[in-house]
């Protein structure tokens, strides 16, 4: 009679099935290919003007009134007509920091951190430190779920992100009411951002994609380069700031009403840019609104270099003199 074999459980041990054993392999392949394609983002980065130098570079930014490339819908152009530059510095508004978008439209770089979980060493989140106009950023990677719609919305807003590949996405909403653009064109409490950071050895690019359905009737997008620096790194808040008189009266909301914003024209006097074009909307986002102004658009004539000992008086620019005719 033949002898009965032993079950694997009678010696002791275990044995997979085929297909057990393939979705064994291909879950552990899985988790090993989202652990490698982790980037390291720590560091401090300095940020480098490629794109947008106008906006970004520190000491300047757009005309108070130059909203062409922004999706305003009527109620966002509205808004941005309204606001005085010069209300920032009002008393109780000169230490309110930006939103979140600041992070890709004010000039000065990023410094990145991670925080792990002290039990086994994941990365829990990303912090991005804040500086002189920006609260710092958690990017939580955690699984925390996110909050009420009818939570308070805070200045550093609420930021979950995942990884894709090599690629941080993160998404942010719960922001105060902020600004698009450095001349104040604002976005609302109900905008949201999505971001993306890729490394590509000492630069980072970041990505951003602002959806406000209050202001905007569509998306909105900035991209901004970084470099890695081997300086000190940036401390992780701003100065110390202090409130100074700088010719506007606390208590008061400086403003322009309907039509009275004197800075509306001044692309128009400048670069013969018509109306319509610098007051923005989804169509000025795209290279082919340029065929609406061929038949109509006049080049300026050329700026001349100011030159005290030639008399020349210098053209173009905020508070300058118009030039010499000839």
């Amino acid at each position: 009679m033949a002898k009965k074999l032993p079950s694997s459980a009678e010696e002791g041990s275990f044995s997979l099935s085929p297909m057990l054993a393939i979705l064994t392999v291909a879950l552990i392949l899985s988790t090993a290919s989202s652990v490698f394609a982790q980037i390291d983002l720590s560091g401090t980065w300095a940020l480098r003007n490629y794109i947008d130098a106008l906006d970004t570079a520190p000491g300047s930014g757009t005309l108070p009134v130059d909203y062409l490339g922004l999706p305003l819908n009527d109620a966002g152009r509205a808004a941005a007509l309204a606001v005085d530059p010069s209300m920032m510095s009002s008393p109780e508004r000169i230490c309110n920091p930006y939103s979140p978008v600041y992070i890709a439209e004010g000039p000065f770089g990023l410094q990145i951190s991670n925080q792990t979980d002290p039990i086994n060493g994941t990365t829990i989140a990303w912090k991005i430190s804040g500086w002189d106009d920006l609260a710092p950023i958690t990017i939580w990677r955690d699984g925390r779920p996110r909050p009420s719609d009818n939570a308070p919305h805070e200045l550093t807003g609420f930021t979950t992100g995942v990884w894709e590949n090599d690629v941080l996405v993160t998404y942010t909403t719960h922001m105060k009411r902020g600004v698009l653009r450095r001349n104040y064109a604002p976005h609302s409490d109900q905008a949201t951002m999505r971001m993306r950071f890729v490394r590509h050895r000492d630069l980072l690019t970041l990505t951003v994609r602002i959806e406000d359905p209050v202001y905007l009737d569509g998306p909105y997008y900035l991209t901004r380069v970084f470099q890695l620096t081997g300086g000190a790194p940036q401390t992780s808040v701003g100065r110390p700031c202090t409130v100074a008189f700088e010719g506007v009266a606390a208590g008061v909301t400086r403003h322009f009403l309907p039509d009275k914003n004197p800075f509306i024209d001044e692309m128009n006097r400048l670069y013969n840019l018509p109306r319509e074009a610098v007051l923005g909307g989804p169509e000025t986002m795209y290279p082919e609104y340029r065929k609406r102004l061929i038949n109509s658009y006049v080049i300026p004539e050329k700026c001349l270099t100011p030159n005290v000992r030639e008399g020349i008086r210098g053209c173009g620019g905020p508070g300058t003199y118009p030039p010499i005719p000839r």
